[in-house]
């Protein structure tokens, strides 16, 4: 069984246990708990206190803000999965420990096995018959080891970029005021300053016009 097969067993036997454990819950739940609704128990539970007032009512916006600000900058922990397996694999194959080629029991080289399934959990091919092909097999190995250690200084650049760029999304909503439950009197002050010279300056410019 290849490796990709046996990821894709474990994820369906996760998903399937997933399920069936919750559709067991609710199945024996039915059939055990008692049924006696009446007017009182079907009533809107609301942290045992009794429901006082219509729930029809405006929800603060500064909720959606911070709900919206939480999954814009939490999202992007999703992005750090692929990026910590490339960098991970890589830094596992520019380790010396790792052999490229090994010597097998009758004198032949062969690809190592560690090798091997490094650079299939990195989706890359092995190309075997151009490492097992050359004649300095210190070389081959110095070759292969100075690709992943390119490739683990190139993940570093790429996560410095993402953090920088993210950095700045982050000062840009600190700078406006979006972080502040309530936002400064200050800050109003001062936009309403900009907001009127603005007005000032659009109506000069019409008059001169």
């Amino acid at each position: 069984m290849s490796l990709s097969t046996t990821i894709v067993a474990y994820l369906l036997l996760f998903t399937v246990g997933g399920f069936g454990f919750v559709l067991l819950n609710i199945v024996l739940g039915s059939l055990l708990r008692p049924k006696n609704g009446h007017e009182e128990k079907l009533e809107i539970y609301e942290c045992g206190e009794p429901t006082i007032g219509s729930s029809f009512v405006q929800f603060d916006l500064r909720f959606y803000v911070v709900a919206l600000l939480f999954i814009i900058f939490d999202v992007e922990v999703a992005f750090f999965f692929p990026w910590a397996v490339v960098f991970g694999k890589s830094t596992q194959l520019a380790q010396s420990d790792v052999s490229v080629i090994v010597q097998t029991t009758d004198g032949h080289e062969a690809l190592g096995s560690a090798y091997r399934g490094l650079m299939t959990e990195l989706g890359l091919p092995t190309d075997e018959a151009s490492l097992l092909s050359g004649k300095d097999t210190a070389e081959r190995e110095a070759n292969i080891k100075s690709a992943a250690t390119k490739l683990v200084w190139t993940c570093i650049a790429d996560i410095g970029v993402f953090f920088a760029v993210l950095l700045v999304g982050f000062a840009y909503v600190w700078k406006r005021g979006d972080l502040d439950w309530v936002r400064s009197i200050s800050g109003h002050a001062r936009a309403k300053d900009r907001s009127e010279a603005n007005w000032h300056e659009s109506a000069t410019v019409v008059s001169n016009s």
